[in-house]
């Protein structure tokens, strides 16, 4: 009984293990299966490279100058020669202030200028015969001396009076007022008929277009961050090396390009910026006083910098990293590095990496460190290669295109 139990448990024993081999194949066999194979990746080789920096910053329009026009003079207002808020050119007439009380004015400087060359000429003639019979000693030392002062008043009363003509004659001027820059009007000004007082009323304002100021802030630390990108650089960068651009809110471009023209030394405790001015040609006034513009800086070069596509960086708890292949070629590690900016590109990264090595920037999402991994070169546009691909891809790929 008991060998028989023994011989029907060591049939059932190759019985099950029958099965298992045709159910599951070959122990050996099952083992190799279960290794995956190197996963498809696209990389690309890191090179070091100078890569343009692009600045773009919200700004606003400032007249080149706003003159206030006021009457030298004051007056009754007796005509406005323009329109108001039109364009004038330098030199135009504008007001013209009621002028009778400055030309009499002018008519008596004249009249007193007479009377003291008259006066004058008396005493010089004076002063010649005095010194004459002191010369003979017939006039006293004192009455020369008198004539001489006397000469030297009437001399000083025309010069006097010459000075009152100058002055009546720019009085006289006044009365017409001009444009002493080109430029819009402003709307409103004084009715004529008014009384203008001197130095005191405002007739108009004109607001300077050509050129035209651009104005717009850089956060402190962007700023110092440039400066040392500049000073870096072998050559440090001029004003006349960085063009200016200007993008409306409607996408267009305005034509002409300008040029950095001051910065501001101080920081704007307020804000926390520095505001920087750049000058435009506007001789069709297309650039109006508050106008919202996009100022772009360009000429600005990151030098000796990698770029890395945005899909190539992951985010991990001690920062950004990047995978990259083993000496190998066959498998990945991770990286962490050093993001600097968002350039053309990707990002700009001036820490983690080195020349030569090669960075995966496609199938981050089937691969850890360590994985083994089939690398499939990618253009610069971010596509791998389609022949190469297929090669990758193997055999299956092919019979597959074939059928």
């Amino acid at each position: 009984m008991r060998s028989a139990g023994f011989v029907f448990a060591f049939i059932v024993a190759l019985a099950l293990g029958a099965a298992t081999y045709f159910y599951f194949g070959d122990p050996q066999q099952v083992a190799q299966t279960t290794t995956p194979p190197p996963v498809d990746v696209g990389v690309i080789d890191l090179r070091r490279a100078d890569v343009p920096l692009p600045l773009t910053n919200a700004g606003r329009v400032a007249g080149f100058r706003n003159v206030e026009v006021r009457a030298q003079v004051g007056g009754t207002i007796l005509k406005r020669e323009f329109v108001e808020g039109a364009t004038v050119q330098q030199g135009a007439v504008l007001f013209r202030i009621d002028p009778r009380s400055y030309q009499a004015a002018l008519d008596r400087a004249n009249a007193q200028a007479l009377q003291a060359r008259a006066t004058l000429v008396q005493a010089e003639e004076n002063f010649i015969r005095i010194e004459q019979l002191a010369q003979r000693q017939v006039a006293t030392d004192k009455q020369l001396e008198d004539a001489r002062a006397a000469r030297d008043l009437a001399r000083a009363a025309l010069q006097s009076a010459q000075a009152d003509i100058e002055t009546a004659k720019l009085n006289l001027e006044f009365t017409t007022v001009t444009a002493p820059v080109s430029g819009p009007t402003s709307l409103t000004s004084p009715p004529e008929g008014a009384l203008a007082q001197a130095q005191q009323t405002v007739l108009t304002t004109i607001t300077q277009l050509d050129p035209a100021y651009v104005n717009f802030s850089l956060s402190e630390s962007e700023f110092v961050a440039l400066r040392g990108i500049n000073q870096a650089r072998d050559q440090p960068l001029k004003r006349s090396d960085i063009d200016v651009t200007l993008q409306f809110g409607d996408g267009s471009f305005y034509p002409a390009k300008g040029q950095i023209n001051e910065a501001a030394s101080v920081v704007d405790p307020r804000t926390g910026t520095l505001q920087i001015r750049v000058i435009f040609p506007n001789p069709d006034g297309a650039l109006l006083p508050n106008q919202f513009v996009r100022v772009k800086l360009t000429g600005v070069v990151l030098q000796g910098v990698f770029v890395v596509p945005e899909q190539a960086v992951s985010q991990g708890p001690q920062g950004a990293f990047v995978y990259v292949l083993n000496s190998g070629n066959d498998s990945v590690m991770s990286r962490p590095i050093k993001l600097d900016r968002k350039v053309e590109g990707g990002w700009a990264v001036k820490e983690g990496l080195n020349d030569g090595e090669k960075l995966v920037v496609d199938g981050l999402l089937r691969i850890h460190p360590g994985a083994r991994v089939k690398p499939v070169p990618v253009n610069p546009d971010g596509e791998a290669n389609a022949r190469t691909r297929a090669e990758a891809a193997g055999p299956a790929v092919s019979s597959g295109q074939a059928k």
